[in-house]
């Protein structure tokens, strides 16, 4: 599928170059467990239960994961900067953006009431399974959700933490600050949409959903992290002779490919929820069918859907899904079915389409941008390889 995303421009692609993936993530899981290291040693020093819990959310922060986030940001600032420069000053930095994805899916599963994130317990189930195993008073899951927000709240803490360990001056890091705060801000926003959407499944639409992705997805997972790695360059490099002219060129291109990049890669998280192998990505199928969650699948498929396939679809409230214990909802026959409808609408045909069209936007957008060849081929490649995953 990957390979047919650009058909027809099969010529105007770049030859697919290794990237150094692997070493960069490696010294990013680097970067955070000498940091947790040192944050769990303190915490230890005050209670042994502290130290307990800052070690389950150290295991949570470095439980995998495509490390998608810190990686966009090496190539905003490689794009900027050459290869020649080392890595090592903004490896806190780009550490940060992955303590702060752990905040969001950590907070993101309290309120989906999932089970399962990289196939392993979430992090409201596994200190509720440990308050059952401990025989302590009071409500197992009250206590797992209050641990788990908790959690969240910690790696948000740690993540400006590190963030502020990274080797820069007091105007570039200020620079920087002002990009993270504002991918944080538009997270928490596109965030709340997601829950609004939720409540008001009825009166969501196409245009509301991709606003969500834009601003829940497209903003923390690409876009930010882009513009974040370029402030992270720090005063504008002359790769031309108008080096403003040059920041504000690859600012834009930027922002433009990774709004395009950040709403195809939600549009196969879409997909994925819905279609995928729990085996690969880790979480149950079906599990946006059974809280009715108005994604842009399931608001395009309404929109193809014949009256009949639209009464399949139908949210209904009776059936909705208990949020005290996450119990309700359809059950696995009735996902299916639905699955099958949205199928029938040829739903899923448009949102490949979608996606391939903003793969093709992406990469056009960084045409005319001066940036590093090293870095261009790198971002071409990840406009890919990130909205056509399994998992």
């Amino acid at each position: 599928m990957a390979n047919d995303i650009l058909e027809g421009k099969a010529e105007c692609r770049p030859p697919h170059q290794t990237t150094p993936a692997e070493g960069l993530v490696n010294a990013v899981e680097g970067t955070l467990a000498d940091f947790l290291a040192s944050q769990i040693a303190a915490l230890d020093a005050v209670d042994p239960e502290l130290g307990g819990f800052a070690r389950i959310t150290r295991d949570l922060v470095l439980a995998g994961g495509k490390r998608l986030r810190p990686t966009f940001a090496y190539w905003g600032w490689r794009g900027v900067v050459g290869a020649r420069e080392p890595v090592g000053p903004v490896l806190p930095a780009l550490g940060a953006l992955e303590l702060m994805h752990t905040f969001a899916l950590v907070h993101d599963d309290v309120m989906d009431e999932s089970a399962t994130r990289r196939g392993q317990p979430t992090a409201h189930r596994l200190f509720a399974a440990r308050h059952n195993t401990a025989g302590r008073l009071g409500d197992p899951e009250r206590f797992g959700s209050s641990s788990a927000i908790l959690v969240g709240d910690l790696c948000l803490i740690w993540a400006d933490q590190l963030l502020a360990q990274t080797a820069l001056t007091s105007a570039t890091l200020f620079a920087v600050r002002a990009r993270y705060d504002r991918m944080r801000v538009e997270a928490v926003a596109g965030q709340y949409l997601d829950v609004l959407g939720e409540s008001q499944p009825a009166s969501w639409s196409l245009d509301r959903a991709l606003l969500v992705a834009r601003h829940k997805t497209a903003s923390y997972t690409v876009q930010r992290p882009l513009q974040f790695g370029l402030a992270l360059a720090g005063p504008a490099r002359p790769l031309t002779s108008e080096p403003r002219s040059d920041t504000e060129l690859i600012d834009n291109a930027y922002h433009r490919y990774g709004i395009a990049v950040g709403e195809a890669f939600q549009l196969r998280d879409d997909l994925l929820g819905v279609f995928g192998d729990p085996a690969v990505t880790g979480k149950p199928a079906g599990d946006d069918l059974r809280t009715g969650k108005p994604t842009a699948l399931l608001m395009l498929a309404r929109q193809l859907a014949t009256p009949a396939q639209r009464a399949e679809l139908a949210w209904d409230p009776a059936g909705a899904v208990i949020p005290a214990d996450g119990s309700g909802g359809p059950s696995p026959a009735e996902i299916a079915r639905r699955a099958e409808v949205i199928a029938e609408t040829g739903a899923v045909a448009e949102i490949e389409a979608l996606i391939r069209q903003r793969v093709e936007q992406s990469i056009a957008a960084l045409d005319a941008a001066p940036l590093q060849d090293e870095a261009r081929a790198a971002l071409i490649d990840l406009a890919v390889t990130a909205t056509h995953r399994p998992a």
